[in-house]
């Protein structure tokens, strides 16, 4: 069940947690909010989420930390929570929930590109897996090229049945003046998905090395909040920003923190450990369809051809990236269980006769 069932489940959680924050971020930060400061919030209750259950289910298991295992844990909270977020928010105050989640998707080709200059994986140039792969990347980059450069018609999906009219009052109220920009917000967002693809890599060994993923999530959403009060603070420096008494600002720093870094942080860590990096964003794609779907229903957001065109092929790349990588992983085990037999049919066929002559009286 462990290696099947409850990887499946916890990783369609973390999609559909992340689906929502995309929904109460964006309010959030269009009602007025900082998204740095909404990064900030989100990493100190991320660490105090996590904290509980670090101490009561692995004080007693968990590995003695090294300089080795920290500095990997300080690097983590830089790519993968710090860097990761801090771009993403940002990049989501310029562009759409739906943009924004599409462009994730570019977290297998970034990956794939990654794991074979830290040789992690090897490029077989001949074999179909890694043609699959190179091709699954330029579709990922030409996918996110052309939904960030071409907007196109809207797609009439008609009006939303669902009117949330809480979420209308908060759309609009943003004073700073900021609006949608067709360059700034997706390049801010594919920086994003670069760094994320840097902590996968720096995970999966510091999972293998340190198997105690509430203790190591909770240093580093610690480190993080450090790392994203400072850039905060250098950027924020007026109080009344750092209020939370707006309801959706509370919201959505309590969600994205317990919810969508607590909870989704340690889910991630926890598959990565048995399941390696590529399984888990396998199921990124699901976040785009959630989010379009409740950006549609809930904030009315239109889609465009552009949107749609280039989210497909960015979904198509993913997979096909996703198909080259499980080809090799099938080519290794096959490898793997030639070597444990490493007789041949013929010295098979000999073993059996002198078994059977020993057996004949």
């Amino acid at each position: 069940m462990a290696t099947g069932l409850f990887p499946f489940l916890a990783m369609f959680i973390v999609q559909a947690g992340y689906a929502g924050m995309n929904i109460t971020s964006k309010l959030a930060i269009e009602s007025g909010m900082n998204p740095l400061v909404l990064v900030a919030y989100r990493q100190l209750f991320a660490t105090a989420s996590m904290a509980p259950f670090a101490y009561f289910l692995e004080r007693k298991t968990a590995p003695r930390l090294t300089r080795t295992i920290m500095f990997q844990i300080f690097l983590s909270s830089l790519t993968g929570v710090t860097g990761n977020q801090v771009f993403y928010f940002v990049g989501l105050k310029y562009t759409t929930a739906t943009i924004a989640c599409a462009l994730t998707n570019l977290l297998p080709a970034f990956t794939f590109v990654l794991t074979v200059l830290f040789r992690q994986e090897k490029l077989r140039i001949k074999t179909m897996a890694s043609h699959a792969k190179v091709l699954g990347t330029i579709l990922g980059v030409g996918g996110a090229l052309l939904l960030s450069l071409y907007h196109g018609e809207n797609i009439g999906l008609g009006e939303s049945k669902i009117h949330w009219k809480y979420g209308e009052k908060m759309q609009g109220t943003d004073s700073s003046g900021a609006k949608t920009n067709l360059l700034l917000g997706p390049f801010m967002v594919f920086l994003s998905a670069l760094s994320w693809s840097i902590w996968f890599i720096i995970q999966a060994k510091t999972s293998s090395l340190y198997p105690a993923p509430y203790t190591s999530s909770t240093y580093m959403c610690l480190l993080a909040s450090i790392e994203c009060a400072v850039i905060a603070l250098c950027f924020q420096h007026n109080t009344s920003a750092w209020s939370l008494t707006s309801t959706i600002r509370l919201t959505s720093s309590l969600y994205a923190g317990i919810i969508c870094t607590g909870l989704a942080y340690c889910l991630m860590s926890w598959s990565i450990q048995r399941k390696g990096p590529l399984y888990v964003v396998v199921f990124t794609p699901l976040q785009l369809v959630l989010t379009a779907i409740l950006s549609w229903a809930l904030l009315r957001d239109k889609l465009y051809v552009g949107t749609a065109v280039g989210s497909v092929i960015i979904v198509v790349g993913l997979y096909s990236v996703l198909w080259g990588k499980n080809k090799e992983a099938n080519v290794e085990e096959a490898a793997k269980m030639t070597q444990a037999d490493p007789m041949n049919d013929n010295d098979k066929e000999v073993k059996n006769d002198v078994e059977l002559q020993d057996h004949m009286p």
